[in-house]
């Protein structure tokens, strides 16, 4: 049997169709499971992205991407804190297939031309977002309310790489051309929007 692809996760979902049985210790099961995710993630993303600095010439984008990619190791540095906050640790299995796929990638940007590695970045950055916002809420159903800031933040950080590399599609010949991934809420409603009750007017409209 195949091991099942997990479903994708999404915030409206979760704002509008919560688990009328999730309790303090499955929120708590979930949080560590996205936070494993995440750190395993965010080393893909840093191998990935010093790949793709190193592939190109203009200098301020190989300086901004390096930035980018600094930024997801201090990520994955405060993911692995919170992971032993909780009493739990990195999935193995996650981080080999996560260090394979990081540098494949980061290998892969110095062939693949301008356009793809910066879409690739753009859509992932995406999900990022939402996968900070949701171990926010799971943070605070499981009553762990101290690592609530520092997701929500994570997630606003992920927004401005969002930015970032939509920016740069956008700039080239075919950047409007080409199907792009939904563009996010604006920046302040990441936290505007933790307020549980207007996520509970918005589910309710």
């Amino acid at each position: 049997m195949r091991n099942r692809k997990p479903p994708e996760l999404s915030l409206q979902h979760f704002v509008e169709s919560p688990d009328p049985v999730m309790t303090e210790e499955t929120s708590r099961r979930s949080l560590v499971s996205i936070l494993q995710r995440a750190h395993s993630g965010e080393m893909a993303a840093a191998y990935a992205y010093r790949g793709h600095w190193r592939s190109l010439t203009d200098k301020e984008e190989r300086a901004r991407i390096e930035q980018i990619e600094n930024e997801e190791w201090h990520h994955r540095q405060l993911v692995a804190g919170m992971l032993r906050d909780l009493n739990s640790s990195p999935d193995r299995f996650r981080e080999i297939r996560a260090n394979i796929i990081g540098h494949t990638l980061g290998f892969l940007c110095h062939f693949t031309g301008w356009l793809a590695p910066m879409y690739g970045a753009g859509k992932l950055e995406s999900s990022n977002i939402v996968e900070y916002e949701i171990a926010a809420r799971h943070a605070r159903d499981c009553g762990q309310h101290a690592l609530v800031d520092c997701l929500l933040t994570m997630a606003e950080v992920e927004w401005e790489h969002e930015q970032y590399f939509r920016s740069r599609v956008l700039l080239h010949p075919l950047g409007k051309r080409i199907s792009i991934w939904p563009q996010p809420r604006p920046k302040e409603m990441i936290r505007k929007a933790f307020d549980p009750d207007l996520e509970a007017s918005g589910a309710a409209g």
